[in-house]
């Protein structure tokens, strides 16, 4: 995983703590608990309640304030740029909800990323569409598509965080054009490489 994904969604390293041992099928089951009611209901309550369980949870995983609970520069003006924007139109409690959901999101999904091996996340879901054969789903090709996102996420990242540094280099700061077409191309090289290297191996074949 990127570096500059890593610090968004954090990565798997063992330290042996409880919730490290939990069944993968139920760190999924607590990231919806979690996340869930509070992104659909989008009442503050829930939100208080998901962030202050989350924050526990994580902490309680061994993962430390700064990497558990920390949020990179990036996101912050995220949070920043949706909560002004809810003000602006005088939802400024509905903006901070909408915040807080956020921040929930990315916490939940951290519990699940930072305390399973990759591998094992993908078999949970994979076990978990079996019976969806019925309706012509391929359990094999859904986890196949998912290590594929999984691993192009990160890459795509590293690649917007490249592209902007070559972009300032270039005294091009503060377009976006040129900086989302070269990743619209490194995007594009990375799609077919991945497919060159699936079909060589015969994956994805029917």
């Amino acid at each position: 995983m990127s570096a500059a994904a890593e610090r968004v969604f954090g990565a798997y390293r063992p330290l042996g703590s409880v919730v490290e041992g939990w069944p993968t099928g139920l760190k999924y089951l607590v990231l919806l608990v979690l996340a869930g009611p509070a992104c659909v209901l989008r009442q503050w309550p829930l939100t208080l309640a998901g962030l202050a369980l989350g924050a526990g949870l994580l902490l309680a995983a061994g993962l430390g304030v700064r990497r558990g609970l920390g949020l990179p520069g990036g996101y912050w003006i995220l949070l920043i740029c949706v909560w002004l924007a809810n003000g602006w139109s005088g939802r400024w409690l509905g903006g901070g909800v909408i915040v807080g959901n956020l921040v929930l999101a990315l916490w939940a999904s951290r519990l699940v990323v930072m305390t399973t091996p990759a591998p094992r996340l993908i078999d949970a879901l994979t076990r978990a569409v079996r019976p969806l054969r019925v309706f012509g789903l391929r359990p094999e090709r859904f986890g196949l598509a998912v290590m594929v996102m999984w691993r192009s996420l990160p890459y795509l990242i590293g690649c917007w965080e490249d592209v902007g540094q070559a972009v300032r280099a270039r005294g091009l700061k503060g377009q976006a054009g040129p900086r989302a077409t070269q990743l619209v191309v490194r995007a594009v090289a990375h799609a077919q490489a991945t497919g060159q290297a699936m079909a060589a191996r015969g994956l994805g074949d029917d």
